[in-house]
């Protein structure tokens, strides 16, 4: 089974920039629940420290899609070191301010700050690997290796810095996360050897590619149900575990959760699919809303995890087929900016998600809010149904793809 990740990784170069590309993203996973700890702890309001938190979330998800089209235009090298700094102290400043009791006005803007200037290093490293290998079933290997890697950052993350903002220093966790990410990302954007061609575009560097948008906003759309699944489903969890009197043990059962879909990740990047990734994505959206179902009825801790485990197992195959459609039929001169619109999408359905859950909670109690990812679900295989395949990639995805290699 290990063998396809072995000839992935055994290519020049991919296995350092898979790692750096790791340790640069780990704050995705910290930075959220660092400034909760750390706001809370200083200020004893949970509400105020979900607000910031809420304005880090948002800022990012409103500039990602800007952050790949300079990446796609300008190149890794120019334009990661330069919006990673202006994370890092925006960031580090954020955090003074909390500690130095500054005026939340000040707060709040230096946040919007960080969150709009941390990249999108995910879909930088998967436009590496577009870049590096040239055989699709290869590039479907990788990609799923990254699905996983993103599990584990996910599992991770949050443990580290929960255990050093309380264990150590309210500040701890967010200076981890900080210090992860400019290193990660400075260590990444060096590798030149890897590094996708830049793409100007203009009167004077020629035409942008047209993306094919009816596709992009289908699975644009899959991946917003997709957010709403994962906030919904996070928010249903804690709310069941409080009712069970075992509120402790909700990072243990959404991380059950995370483990299914790690190992699902594994086995679907060892395998040669026959169907299109296409089909895979209707297949994955479906399931992952049939598995929702389940946790409506269970009452027990020790039958959920084992449910949720079993729901997880949809979720890394699903995300693999979408970002895998999109690489197979998006320009590559546009393939950073085309990722970022997806996460974009995924981010964007965490929030109402979330909403729509805790007003459930407040009103049926918790295992009623888990029809929320279920309907989620069913509205993403709804939009799936549309997806549409162009017969022939575009020419200049032909062109671009081959002279990159």
């Amino acid at each position: 089974m290990l063998t396809p990740y072995r000839r992935v990784l055994s290519e020049p170069g991919t296995l350092l920039f898979s790692l750096t590309g790791f340790l640069a993203r780990l704050p995705i996973s910290m930075i959220g629940l660092g400034i909760v700890l750390l706001v809370e702890d200083a200020t004893g309001s949970y509400g105020l420290a979900g607000a910031v938190s809420a304005t880090f979330i948002i800022a990012n998800a409103l500039l990602s899609i800007v952050h790949g089209r300079l990446v796609d235009a300008l190149g890794q090298a120019r334009v990661l070191p330069i919006v990673e700094s202006v994370f890092g102290v925006a960031l580090a400043l954020m955090t003074w301010s909390v500690q130095a009791d500054w005026p939340l006005a000040v707060t709040y803007c230096l946040a919007a700050v960080a969150g709009a200037a941390i990249p999108q290093i995910g879909s930088c490293v998967r436009a590496r690997w577009s870049h590096a290998l040239s055989d699709p079933h290869d590039v479907h290997t990788a990609y799923a290796l990254e699905s996983v890697i993103d599990e584990a950052i996910f599992i991770t993350g949050p443990i580290l810095v929960t255990a050093l903002a309380t264990l150590w220093h309210p500040v701890a966790g967010l200076a981890a996360a900080i210090i992860c990410g400019v290193s990660g990302t400075y260590a990444l954007a060096a590798q030149r050897r890897t590094e996708p061609p830049a793409h100007a575009f203009g009167a004077h560097a020629g035409e942008r590619p047209r993306m094919p948008w009816n596709l992009v906003v289908t699975l644009t759309v899959v991946c917003v149900a997709l957010g709403m699944i994962f906030g919904a489903a996070e928010v249903a969890t804690v709310g069941f575990a409080e009712e069970e009197g075992a509120k402790a043990y909700t990072g243990v059962l959404l991380a059950i959760w995370a483990l299914g879909s790690l190992i699902a990740g594994v086995v679907t990047g060892a395998l040669r699919w026959r169907i299109g990734a296409d089909v895979r994505t209707r297949r994955g959206i479906l399931a992952l809303s049939l598995a929702m179902v389940p946790p409506v009825f269970i009452e027990s801790m020790w039958l959920m995890g084992p449910v949720l485990f079993l729901g997880g197992l949809a979720i890394a195959p699903t995300l693999i087929a979408a970002l895998s459609l999109m690489e197979q039929h998006v320009p590559s001169a546009r393939l950073t900016e085309s990722m970022a619109v997806l996460h974009t999408g995924m981010a964007g359905g965490v929030a109402p998600g979330a909403a729509l859950a805790g007003y459930v909670i407040d009103h049926q109690g918790a295992s009623a809010a888990y029809v929320v990812p279920v309907v989620a679900g069913l509205l993403g295989s709804a939009a799936a149904l549309l997806l549409r395949v162009p017969d022939v990639d575009s020419p200049e995805r032909s062109t671009s793809f081959s002279s990159a290699k």
